[in-house]
Parts: structure tokens; C-alpha cells; sequence
């Protein structure tokens, strides 16, 4: 059980598996004015950053569930770096379904909402384990600029314009689940550079080790691309964000 091997390997050496930045992610532990001892669940944990600060930082405790072996291996060491492996724990495994015995004062998933068939799904699933008045956090995409072409909107990993909505769509979607929105963290295009750019070194490195592995071609074929791909649609067309949300 483990992601596919593609990512393991693109993001080997990212703390943040997405476009938040460690600035952006303390902005957002701030801004939700953590209590000593919240209880915070993560679905989609990778490779633990946001526990592991946060614990750190506010005193939060809280469980991580991530599909990759090798994020949730990470994300364990992480712990022990800081000096958090007391209140924070790692679980390998599928995030999907998967709803916490004890009742959490947040509940997120930050950047993996395919776990629920898309964020409605996901904001289900989460509200599951949390308590009354508690906060979900969802990460999203949405569209910075609509893609003028079905292409355009490929090139930025969409299945086609419609995947993604614009930013006040997206905060109306929201509403029309039930939900405040009561926070907003966006990424910037600063912490899209962080995010993508920082897996060309990790590739050409792992293409320098790995002459003979089967994925080579792959990754050699990414590398050659990437970057330019990147650069034309997703930094011009794409924005990330994190949403904090409660019930009404």
C-alpha cells in the first residue's frame, strides 16, 4: 500500500507537499489561534510539517494518516527532530474512510481531497471526527486565471477547466454546504516555485544515482519538461489555498 512510486520520488526531499510555504504555514497555525492541547487529525499527512510545527509551536497533540511509507516515515523522524514524537503520531495508511475514535478540535486535509471524491466528500468525511465547534480545514485549488482552452487547463493537471473553480466560487461552494468561511491561507507564487521548482534538483540527483532503474526514463522525460510546462500554465494559471471552516 504506498502512492504512486513517481511521487515518492519527485518529492523525496519535500518537508511541504504543496505550495504552502513554512512562513505560510505558521501564518496559518497563528491565524487559527490554537489552544494548548487541540486535538488535530490529518488526513493526507505526508510528511508531517504541519503537526510536527504546530506541536511544537501552539502545544497541539494529533495523528497523521498518509498512504506513502516513505512521507510517513519522514513525518516520524520529523517528530523526533523537534521533539514532538510525545504528541504527535504517524500512521501509514489509507486516509480514505478513516475517522478518529476521539473527537478533534480541528480536522484537516490539506491538499489530498481526492480521498473524498473531491472537497464536498472530503468536508463530510472530516466533519465525522469533529467535535462541536471545531474547525475543518480543507487545501484547494482554484483557478487564478480561467483557462481560455481545454488544453491550457490540462497543462495545469486539470481533467478540464471545469475541475477547478475561481476563487469566489470556490469560498461559494463552501457556503453552500453549510459552512463559515472563517480563514484563508493562499499560496503564493513564490510557494509554487518552493513546491515545484525544488523537485528538478531532487530529480536530476535521483537521475545521477538510478542510471539503471525502470522509472529512468520517466523522470528524465519530466525533468526535460517540467519546467517550462510549469512556468507557461500552472504559476500563471493555478492558485492553491488553505480554508478554514465550521458548521453553521
Amino acid at each position: 500500500m504506498d502512492i504512486p512510486r513517481i511521487f515518492n520520488i519527485t518529492e523525496s526531499a519535500h518537508r511541504i507537499h504543496n505550495p504552502i510555504t513554512p512562513e505560510k504555514l505558521a501564518t496559518l497555525g497563528a491565524a487559527l489561534r490554537l489552544e494548548k492541547g487541540t486535538r488535530i487529525l490529518d488526513l493526507g499527512s505526508g510528511s508531517g510539517e504541519m503537526l510536527c510545527t504546530w506541536a511544537r509551536d501552539h502545544g497541539i497533540v494529533g495523528t497523521g494518516i498518509d498512504l506513502s511509507q516513505l512521507f510517513s516515515g519522514q513525518a516520524k523522524r520529523r517528530a523526533v527532530e523537534l521533539g514532538v514524537a510525545d504528541r504527535v503520531e504517524f500512521i501509514h495508511g489509507d486516509a480514505a474512510g478513516y475517522v478518529s475514535d476521539e473527537k478533534v478540535g480541528v480536522a484537516a486535509c490539506i491538499g489530498a481531497t481526492w480521498i473524498g471524491g473531491g472537497a464536498a466528500g472530503t468536508i463530510e468525511l472530516l466533519a465525522c471526527s469533529l467535535c462541536r465547534g471545531g474547525i475543518i480545514l480543507i487545501g484547494e485549488p482554484y483557478w487564478r486565471q480561467f483557462p481560455p482552452t481545454e488544453d491550457v487547463a490540462k497543462q495545469c493537471h486539470a481533467g478540464s477547466s471545469s475541475d477547478f473553480l475561481m476563487l469566489p466560487e470556490l469560498l461559494a461552494s463552501f457556503s453552500r454546504l453549510g459552512y463559515d468561511v472563517v480563514e484563508m491561507v493562499l499560496a503564493d507564487q513564490d510557494g509554487w516555485d518552493r513546491y515545484e521548482a525544488a523537485k528538478w534538483l531532487t530529480m536530476r540527483r535521483w537521475l545521477e544515482a538510478n542510471p539503471d532503474d525502470e522509472l529512468f526514463n520517466e523522470v528524465r522525460a519530466q525533468l526535460t519538461s517540467e519546467p517550462e510546462r510549469y512556468a507557461t500554465y500552472t504559476r500563471e494559471y493555478l492558485g492553491w489555498g488553505v480554508f478554514a471552516l465550521m458548521r453553521r
